[in-house]
């Protein structure tokens, strides 16, 4: 049982007890709240708010569910100066995110002329699936690791991956600063060697379809975003060198005796000033830098189909934004009446930056930044924009949030016909294996439309867009 305190129609306080340091803030609607009571997310929710350092609130977004340490969909921040930074708070896909690009073609003539044979095309040169030797764009050197550790997706458009006007849409421009290649293993090397624009597995993938609904006439006119209109979202990461990234981390810090006197052992951690505690966030920013790389170069071979396909030049495919959703940053807030540098945790969260927010492009800064809210393949996904409030330290839900595991949704779908029910419902996918698909059917997940209502009410992020995939590809 959880004796939680509704303030307002989708937020909700988890009162602070035991070792909890802080109370527990819940972005949902009652109908999602009774959802997310039927996992243990609430008592990770608590289990982060004994954390040292830890500010305000140990958070749970809409779409939140069992994750390792910390829920998926969490966010913690912690004092700089005397809190501590955790992997688990970050997760094994490092700045594993969402990118959305718009084409200059109404989806309806798409679908009716060319629609599957573009979807073939993108799943042709874009290679998806399990292992680290499926074929990347390019094999990775040390002295690109090197450069592409400093650079972020600045490295893929130098190599002609992109082009440069793509980084101006990229969250903190395709760059998290102070990344370093000095304690990642050669074994992490290895991993990612071939996978620089590759999909993975897993609930990674790529959609293409229509601009359905808009719900601000103004900020989609500035984004350039209209009715009818063809959009495609990325969601991918940083394979399986961002995974072993996080891996070689808790083995370090299990051997140095980190996990011991933790409400639980997963929420191992560091203090951020300490030398370990940089460490992590320098390895960690080299992995979010490689996923960066990871997404620029999946569009390129996007784009590179949609010239072959459609023969519209790569200037048109127009990249609107890209956010991680797995990442800590160095932030600062007013806390107490005091400005404080926290280090943000988002875990299966997203950056959500208001108006006048100075680390956005001058066109964000008049409309706060485009967030993503990807939902599943058989129903919607929401564009929306940040409203920049600091109780949740501008952070948003990351999608809707599975709902069913992966077992179980394979198993309720065993032996059904799975591409033709998604064809009765409008959707055409492509996939590596049918264990994929069964996992990943629409009704493992939460509704988007709830938890995209829950954090417009709770003045998080308002609805801009509404899109409705059709053509699909999972990893």
């Amino acid at each position: 049982m959880y004796n939680l305190k509704k303030i307002s129609d989708s937020e909700y306080i988890l009162p602070k007890e035991g070792k909890m340091l802080v109370d527990g803030l819940i972005i949902a609607n009652e109908a999602l709240l009774e959802q997310i009571k039927e996992d243990k997310a609430l008592d990770q929710v608590k289990n982060v708010a004994t954390l040292p350092g830890i500010v305000n609130y140990s958070i749970a977004m809409p779409d939140i569910h069992l994750g390792y340490g910390f829920p998926i969909g969490g966010v913690a921040a912690m004092d700089v100066e005397n809190g501590v930074i955790s992997p688990g708070g970050v997760g094994y896909d490092i700045n594993c995110g969402v990118r959305i690009a718009t084409l200059p073609v109404k989806f309806k003539e798409l679908k009716e002329q060319k629609g599957l044979e573009l979807l073939k095309k993108i799943y042709e040169l874009v290679p998806s699936g399990v292992g680290y030797g499926q074929r990347g764009e390019k094999e990775l050197s040390n002295s690109d690791y090197n450069n592409l550790c400093i650079n972020g997706a600045k490295w893929a458009i130098e190599q002609g991956f992109g082009i440069e006007k793509d980084l101006e849409n990229i969250e903190s421009l395709g760059k998290i600063e102070n990344a370093s290649m000095k304690f990642i293993s050669q074994h992490a090397k290895d991993r990612g060697k071939k996978q620089i624009g590759s999909l993975g597995s897993g609930n990674h993938f790529i959609e293409i379809g229509e601009i359905e609904t808009i719900f601000d006439e103004d900020v989609s006119k500035i984004w350039g975003i209209e009715k009818g209109y063809t959009y495609i979202i990325i969601h991918s990461g940083s394979r399986g060198f961002g995974h072993q990234v996080c891996q070689d981390t808790l083995n370090y810090m299990v051997k140095k005796g980190y996990g011991k006197d933790l409400v639980d052992r997963q929420l191992i951690n560091a203090k951020i000033l300490s030398d370990d505690g940089k460490r992590y966030l320098e390895s960690m920013a080299a992995a979010a830098n490689f996923a960066f790389n990871n997404r620029q170069v999946i569009l390129h071979l996007i784009r590179v189909a949609i010239k072959e396909v459609l023969n519209i030049d790569f200037s048109e495919v127009k990249l609107i934004y890209d956010v991680c959703h797995n990442i800590a940053k160095i932030e600062e807030y007013e806390i107490n009446g005091k400005l404080k540098k926290l280090c943000v945790h988002r875990k299966g969260a997203t950056r959500a930056f208001g108006k006048n927010n100075k680390e956005l492009n001058k066109t964000y800064q008049q409309t706060g930044q485009p967030v993503l809210i990807p939902g599943d393949m058989g129903r919607a996904s929401y564009l929306m924009k940040g409203l920049g409030n600091t109780k949740t330290f501008c952070s948003c839900a990351h999608g809707a949030g599975r709902m069913k595991s992966r077992k179980e949704s394979s198993r309720e779908w065993k032996n059904k016909d799975l591409k033709k029910y998604l064809k009765s419902i409008g959707i055409d996918v492509l996939a590596k294996s049918y264990s994929t698909i069964s996992e990943e059917m629409p009704d493992a997940y939460k509704d988007v439309e709830s938890v995209a209502e829950s954090v417009n009410s709770a003045k998080i992020a308002s609805k801009i867009a509404r899109l409705k995939p059709s053509f699909v590809i999972k990893g």
